[in-house]
């Protein structure tokens, strides 16, 4: 992330500081977006969340105008967290804020309700922009993610984005991927460089879905996989 002077903000006229929530995994990277916003005029970060069942809780309590979202955390993914913020609290808005501008982040976050999608690489004007877009209603996309989108919807060998279909036990989106990868056979270390997480977060990922779906071994897994159409067995 850039700092860059000069960037106006989106506070209005009659209106206070537009407040902010931030939600990242990452302590070094989260710090570093509070301090950054918190040099930019007419912004005011109201709390801080290490994943999304934090960012939860903490837009139940107190009601920003905006969170930057982050899409890769423990717990409670970006995705599903945006889903659910979007649903129960739909005066707030969310612009994830991400390493990635891939098809696999990039299309489910728009689904789940992100008004705006920055790349990490956003300087202060950027994010600022991006706010006053979601704040007056419009999108917040970087430049990057207008084209992709604008790729997308202009190759007719792509079939148009469908919603997500409902997943087994409130699984979240990401929790299904890594089931998917216990079905294709994947270590966790396996999985954590496939989905480029740490290992830790991919135990997070295994213990909430076990939990969920009433698992106690990866063989259960596997079966609850396949019969759940998350993963396709071998063909013999």
């Amino acid at each position: 992330m850039n700092g860059e002077g000069g960037a106006s903000g989106p506070e209005e006229a009659g209106r206070g500081p537009v407040r902010v929530v931030v939600a990242d995994d990452q302590t070094v990277v989260r710090e570093g977006i509070v301090m950054l916003l918190g040099l930019l005029p007419g912004l005011e970060v109201v709390g801080s969340a290490a994943d999304g069942e934090e960012a939860l809780r903490l837009v139940a309590g107190l009601a920003p105008d905006v969170v930057l979202m982050d899409l890769r955390m423990p717990r409670v993914d970006g995705v599903e967290a945006t889903r659910r913020i979007r649903a129960g609290h739909p005066a707030t808005q969310v612009v994830v804020l991400t390493t990635y501008a891939d098809d696999a982040s990039l299309f489910p976050a728009l689904q789940a309700g992100a008004r705006g999608y920055l790349t990490k690489d956003a300087g202060g004007e950027e994010i600022v922009r991006a706010i006053e877009a979601v704040m007056s209603g419009d999108a917040g996309l970087a430049p990057q993610v207008q084209l992709r989108l604008l790729e997308r919807l202009s190759d007719p060998a792509v079939p148009a984005a469908q919603p997500p279909a409902e997943l087994p036990d409130g699984l979240t989106a990401r929790e299904a991927e890594v089931l998917a990868r216990i079905a294709d056979g994947l270590t966790n270390t396996e999985i954590a460089r496939t989905l480029q997480v740490s290992t830790a977060t991919v135990k997070t990922h295994i213990n909430n879905l076990f939990a969920k779906a009433g698992l106690k071994d990866r063989t259960q897994a596997v079966r609850y996989a396949y019969r759940h159409g998350l993963a396709e067995p071998p063909r013999r």
